[in-house]
């Protein structure tokens, strides 16, 4: 394996449950290529979960194999700095042409792209206007749809879709792969914005989803007991209790004729790859880098500090090069985004010269082993006094015109809502501390929708117990990275 240097392929959609996949059993999702990746030569992990539930922070998670925590990178506004690893430059250090079209939400927006990657990708016509900018869907201030983040199906205005920006990354990378430069490797990194919302898309995906075949959405918990007070107070700016579920109905389904769309770009870069003779000699990884809301608990969007599997269950799907001998099909065992830069790293045999927590995923893919962790860890929010994380940068923080508003306000009151918290979860049991109101435990077989917070059942006392223990092990192990570089005395 180790003489051999695949393409890869990073497919990185933003904000994708990891409950909308057809072939993990999800009557209404509509994923046929990831469904014929995984039934022929690949591996999804229905147990996949970030390791903080907003962009930035998870994206300098996945591309270092750190913790949020190893290095501060807990927030919208503290991205990975030049001296600090990320698998995009090292990759061009070590012999690939690094092709990046789409999101950034990882390096700090004036920072020189040039030691990330060989091209960053410029849209080459004219797109749709962004609709976090057009907000003619929003309605009334005072209304139920001006927070809900729903737009509907989108006008194409006669044309076959709404050209926007993630359909101007996906042909880029397409004709990057027809002329791709000879004597390379590539690694094409599509950081996509679908399916963030606002929830909006046009046909054929709009009218794809079946409506009656959606699962059950999960109940606004009666008086939040025992749930996030950040959670309540969202709830409750967010204005959306009075919805219907014939509402709630339309926005789901939107949400997931975007991950259809998604799914539908997704084949058309394989199809790129096979047409090109590349398929086999690349690796493709699709994941994102949290889940989302989308109706259930009665909110939509995601929280920087609660970690419902809604938000930190995310898809992962491997496709290996062919010479790697995978078990195609679906493995339950957990797994977390910073294994993402382990597997790359045992794929070209590229050694670290840092330490990361990553975990390689190949000897799960080729069946070698079943068992990869016992626990999985999700981390957010910040401490009394830490006004640099209070992100008052964002245009939502102190304006109630701001899309963002109902979350990223309450980030900046030093009440309890935006607690430093941390996950623990195994199979059967969630644990979250918090740092300034009530832990969290939740009896995931009994409670999958973790509605009924046990933290004090005395019968609970024994898993509690453990739990905690599990946590001070992680932070022990985890809470710092010494240098492989020795100084001189």
């Amino acid at each position: 394996m180790k003489n051999k240097r695949p393409n890869i392929v990073i497919f990185n959609p933003d904000e994708y449950r990891g409950d909308v996949l057809s072939h993990i059993g999800n009557p209404a999702a509509v994923t046929p290529n990831l469904d014929n990746m995984v039934k022929h030569d690949g591996v999804s992990f229905s147990n996949a979960f970030c390791q903080n539930p907003v962009c930035t922070p998870s994206r300098c998670s996945f591309m270092s194999g750190w913790y949020p925590h190893v290095r501060g990178h807990r927030t919208m506004y503290n991205m990975m700095g030049l001296d600090e690893p990320v698998l995009l430059k090292r990759l061009k250090d070590n012999g690939y042409f690094v092709w990046w079209g789409g999101k950034n939400d990882l390096i700090p927006g004036d920072a020189s792209v040039e030691p990330y990657c060989d091209i960053r990708y410029r849209l080459k016509k004219p797109i749709r206007s962004d609709l976090h900018r057009l907000k003619d869907w929003r309605g009334d201030p005072e209304g139920d749809n001006y927070y809900s983040f729903y737009a509907g199906k989108l006008n194409t205005d006669g044309e076959d879709r709404y050209y926007d920006s993630d359909w101007a990354n996906i042909e880029g990378a397409i004709d990057f792969i027809h002329n791709a430069p000879a004597g390379k490797p590539f690694c094409i990194n599509l950081a996509l914005s679908y399916p963030h919302p606002p929830y909006a898309v046009e046909e054929p995906w709009y009218s794809m989803i079946d409506r009656k075949k959606l699962p059950l959405r999960i109940p606004t918990p009666e008086g939040w007991i025992g749930k996030p007070s950040m959670l309540k107070g969202i709830h409750e700016r967010q204005n959306l209790k009075n919805w219907t579920e014939e509402q709630w109905t339309d926005l789901r389904a939107t949400y997931y004729g975007m991950c259809a769309r998604i799914d539908y770009q997704l084949g058309l870069v394989i199809d790129a790859l096979k047409k090109t003779g590349q398929y086999d000699n690349t690796a493709i990884f699709f994941f994102s880098d949290h889940g989302d809301f989308a109706g259930d608990y009665g909110l939509v969007e995601k929280n920087q500090n609660s970690f419902e599997d809604v938000l930190t269950r995310v898809p992962f799907v491997i496709k290996p090069p062919k010479w790697i001998e995978v078990v195609p099909g679906v493995r339950d065992t957990l797994v977390e985004l910073v294994d993402f830069v382990a597997t790359v790293e045992e794929l070209i045999g590229m050694e670290p010269d840092y330490t990361h927590f990553g975990k390689s995923l190949i000897p799960i893919i080729t069946g070698e082993i079943n068992d990869h962790r016992d626990a999985v860890f999700c981390e957010g929010g910040r401490m009394h006094g830490e006004r640099h994380c209070m992100e008052f940068e964002s245009s939502s923080s102190q304006n109630p015109e701001g899309l963002y508003w109902p979350r990223v306000n309450l980030q900046s009151s030093e009440g309890p809502e935006h607690t430093k918290a941390i996950m623990c979860r195994t199979k059967d049991y969630k644990y979250v501390k918090r740092f300034y109101e009530k832990d969290e435990l939740y009896d995931l077989k009994n409670d999958p929708q973790e509605l009924h917070n046990i933290i004090y059942d005395p019968r609970m006392k024994e898993i509690l117990f453990s739990l905690k223990e599990r946590l001070l092990d992680f932070y022990m192990s985890t809470c710092d990275v010494v240098p492989h570089k020795t100084d001189r005395r």
